[in-house]
């Protein structure tokens, strides 16, 4: 089916499909991926490397619970300063000593 697009240039289409479909919201995908990742995919990762034990086998750290602070800035003070979107992660900690026994407190 050929049909003529623009008169003024004689440019001829040859698509079989009349109707272009609409785009979709292409970073909705990028945000609901990064919501996952900041929900359940940091926990995930910290499970997977914990405990951590080091090359003698003496200490051992375990992490506990994390949680993301609220950004420092905002985004259009980001933008004045010139600064990263950041947001501090914090992690609960404990460190065990394995020689004698003792048990840290959690740290964060």
């Amino acid at each position: 089916m050929l049909r003529q697009v623009n008169p003024e240039t004689g440019r001829i289409s040859f698509q079989k499909i009349p109707k272009v479909l609409d785009l979709p919201y292409l970073i909705d995908l990028q945000r609901s991926s990064y919501e996952s990742f900041l929900k359940e995919g940091v926990k995930e990762t910290f499970q997977d490397i914990s405990p951590i034990e080091d090359f003698t086998g003496n200490l051992v750290l375990e992490f506990l619970e994390h949680t993301l602070e609220p950004p420092t800035y905002t985004v259009l003070e980001c933008r004045d300063r010139d600064a990263t979107y950041a947001r501090p992660l914090k992690v609960r900690v404990r460190l065990i000593t394995k020689a004698g026994g003792q048990l840290q407190s959690p740290v964060q």
